[in-house]
């Protein structure tokens, strides 16, 4: 069984949802990568997703596209990212790790190499930004041969027919865009979430992740409660940005950052499981 299909099995069998943190490869430096990836776990992560650095991250917003900026700057390649994940691989053979990027990347190396390597490095599965599932078919059968769980996107605007072919294609867990815009764009409404969510599943039945607009552990936790993971990005790479010069400093804030939004899903689903 995938690492991923893992991972939610036994979050499911404890009553907890999944806290996934994601960070840039290569922000603010490429030595830095590794050793955030290992303190993400060590503070609460379930999963962690890996950003590929691109050029033109069309749905990201300016926090995000200035660690990509960091990252190209130090020449951050795929093969880069690769190796990343083998050095974390090193001492860390469980967490699941998701690479989540653009296409044009993948293209360069090829569809079947890119898998092969991503695989071979210990990746778990992969999101494809601006690859829509109509367009996916040959590209998710070459991923799931080499058992990468494959990872789209939803939103609240996601068509039905889109939805059913989502959910013939996807494996792992489905990420719900919970906001109009890029990330890191305006605040949740977690009663709207809620009903999304709820939409959903009447046509995904893998696990749902929300991602986009969550922002502090207070957010982190409501989410938590209808979903089956948070996922959490702009906010912890901002916090990567502010402290970039001072790596003690950046540990420090990323990790209590985390630590407390685990607490705080931790303590609403400790709660539910009371009532």
């Amino acid at each position: 069984m995938n690492r991923i299909a893992s991972r939610f099995s036994e979050l499911r069998a404890a009553n907890r949802s999944a806290l996934i943190p994601y960070i840039t490869a290569g922000d603010p430096v490429p030595a830095a990568t590794v050793d955030l990836m290992h303190l993400l776990v060590s503070k609460g992560a379930d999963l962690i997703e890996i950003g590929v650095p691109f050029s033109d991250p069309m749905a990201d917003g300016p926090v995000i596209q200035r660690a990509t900026e960091r990252a190209l700057a130090h020449n951050v390649s795929m093969h880069d990212v690769f190796g990343m994940v083998r050095a974390f691989r090193a001492t860390d053979s469980s967490t699941p790790v998701i690479l989540m990027g653009y296409l044009n990347p993948v293209e360069i190396l090829g569809y079947a190499e890119f898998a092969r390597e991503a695989a071979a490095a210990g990746v778990d599965g992969v999101l494809t930004v601006d690859l829509p599932p109509e367009e996916a078919e040959d590209y998710a059968e070459i991923l799931q041969v080499a058992g990468l769980e494959r990872i789209f996107l939803v939103s609240p605007t996601t068509p039905n027919r889109r939805l059913q072919a989502v959910a013939r294609l996807g494996s792992g867990f489905v990420y719900y865009v919970s906001l109009k815009g890029v990330t890191g764009a305006n605040s949740l409404d977690t009663d709207d979430v809620a009903r999304h969510i709820e939409d959903l599943r009447q046509f995904i039945s893998i696990p749902l992740g929300v991602g986009f607009g969550i922002r502090d552990a207070h957010t982190a936790g409501l989410v938590s409660k209808v979903a089956d993971a948070v996922v959490v990005g702009s906010v912890i790479v901002h916090l990567i940005e502010q402290h970039q010069h001072d790596l003690p400093a950046m540990h420090q804030a990323v990790g209590a950052l985390v630590a407390e939004m685990r607490a705080a899903m931790d303590a609403v689903q400790i709660a539910g499981g009371a009532a």
